[in-house]
């Protein structure tokens, strides 16, 4: 899943995107378009070229190590905790994690992947961009690597299979015999955070429940809103909400097997959870929240607007600092009136997968490719997860989940651990950039009054399945 940079705001000096790299991409684009070269190692058949079992040798000159992400806090934090960390063991590496606007990262990436010309090392990638980048050979294939280096079994399979699998697998589940071709790097899901001091101690047990305790607590507490959740076209803000909702409600997007979306996503359990959407939870939301994203969500938490909000857990720590909160002068004081929980269920208990993983750009200089396979296998080591975990990371280990350096370091941690046998990701294929701008369109359409609830979901699923149509796809 995207996500934009946490508000309320929050000091960070990791390095952005500048001017002479944006004129880069331009210039790389236009490389792409006569065949520009690469680096080391890429290949133009899809699937990508094969990283080594083995690391290769590394060399002991300095050398930088470079990442490419979005401007929000964990990018800081991964930046800090390795060069803390890593350096231990390689003195001799600088990690950079440069950073772009949340909605230029995918463009940010694939412009330089077009070019087969990259100045990162290792992409951060949603897990729905993986297709993207396999069936190009922007990425190497790590199978062989992972085999060699890393304890599989170590994983959740889902989460494994999800950072790093293509073809997708069924939710829930991963293919032994498909590619692996990233490691994780964040794990996320939301979590629900509610004012315990306006509704109780007690988390609502069910969606209809959680509505119609919102709907309450607005019309005792003037002046705050029931409800706030994601709302914006832009990123897969408005699109997580809906197929949120839509899996609570015992929803389906698509049959991945006939790639058919039309008639699935907008059958009855499709269209009963838009107009849960639309007719029940978004008159519970603040006035102007129609383009509403992490950020404002944050935000209407931290001024005490809302009664109860959905958020992803990396980007909510803010919510605890007395210095960006109106509910207490102390952790403990806000603790008092916060509260977190893993979503209500309904008719299933499904909740959004997010996070990202690591992944090898294929037209990275040969040392810059080894030294990334260092760092992932480093990265992934049990008493390294754990350090991540205190550093503010949500690592994807099972031991790591379950430890208390995890569990203990933030009070929404246990909500993840709880919600892993949970999740349901989108749609893992290479057309997922062009399927999620339509559903984000049309889902904040319908939020903000543009379209009824049922026309927006039957144009979403008859675009989408235009899409899928025309590109001639498979998995």
């Amino acid at each position: 899943m995207r996500y934009a940079e946490q508000v309320p705001r929050r000091s960070r000096s990791g390095r952005k995107m500048g001017a002479a790299a944006a004129a880069t991409l331009i210039a790389m684009t236009m490389a792409a378009c006569s065949g520009g070269g690469g680096g080391g190692g890429g290949d133009d058949e899809a699937g990508g070229a094969a990283a080594p079992s083995t690391i290769p040798e590394l060399t002991e000159d300095p050398l930088t190590l470079s990442f490419i992400w979005f401007e929000w806090p964990p990018a800081q934090a991964l930046e800090d905790f390795a060069n803390a960390e890593y350096s231990k063991e390689r003195p001799n590496v600088t990690v950079e994690v440069n950073t772009v606007p949340n909605a230029n990262w995918h463009d940010a990436m694939f412009t330089q992947f077009a070019a087969r010309q990259t100045d990162f090392d290792i992409a951060v990638l949603d897990s729905q961009h993986i297709g993207e980048a396999v069936t190009n050979g922007n990425i190497l294939d790590l199978t062989d690597f992972i085999d060699e280096n890393i304890d599989v079994d170590a994983y959740d399979p889902y989460l494994l299979a999800a950072y790093g699998q293509y073809p997708q697998a069924e939710t829930g589940q991963r293919d032994e015999d498909a590619s692996l071709y990233g490691l994780p790097l964040l794990g996320d899901t939301w979590t629900m955070i509610y004012r315990k001091d306006l509704i109780g101690d007690e988390p609502p047990a069910t969606w209809d429940e959680m509505i119609s305790v919102a709907r309450q607590c607005q019309e005792d507490n003037p002046g705050v809103s029931g409800l706030a959740f994601h709302q914006a076209n832009g990123s897969d803000a408005a699109a997580v909400t809906y197929n949120t909702v839509n899996g609570v409600y015992g929803g389906e997007l698509w049959d991945s097997d006939e790639r058919q979306i039309e008639g699935i996503i907008n059958d009855e359990a499709g269209q009963k959870s838009m107009d849960v959407l639309v007719n029940e939870m978004k008159p519970l939301t603040a006035t102007g929240s129609g383009n509403w994203f992490i950020d404002e969500v944050n935000a209407a938490v931290a001024q005490g607007k809302a009664c109860i909000a959905f958020n992803w857990i990396a980007p909510i720590g803010g919510l605890l600092d007395p210095e960006q909160s109106t509910l207490g002068d102390t952790r403990e004081e806000i603790l008092d009136k916060l509260g977190f929980a893993t979503l209500p269920t309904q008719d299933t208990d499904l909740v959004p997968l997010g996070g990202m993983g690591m992944h090898v750009s294929a037209y990275a200089p040969e040392d810059r490719q080894a030294e990334a396979l260092n760092f992932m296998r480093w990265f992934q080591q049990p008493e390294i997860q754990k350090k991540w975990a205190e550093a503010g990371g949500v690592p994807a280990r099972t031991d790591a989940l379950n430890s208390p350096e995890f569990l203990d370091a933030a009070p929404y941690n246990q909500v993840f651990t709880d919600s892993v046998p949970r999740m349901r990701d989108m749609w893992n294929v290479p057309e997922y950039a062009q399927l999620i701008d339509i559903e984000n369109t049309s889902v904040n359409a319908a939020l903000n009054g543009v379209k009824g609830p049922e026309e927006a979901l039957d144009d979403i699923a008859t675009e989408q399945q235009d899409v899928l149509d025309s590109s001639g796809g498979g998995l």
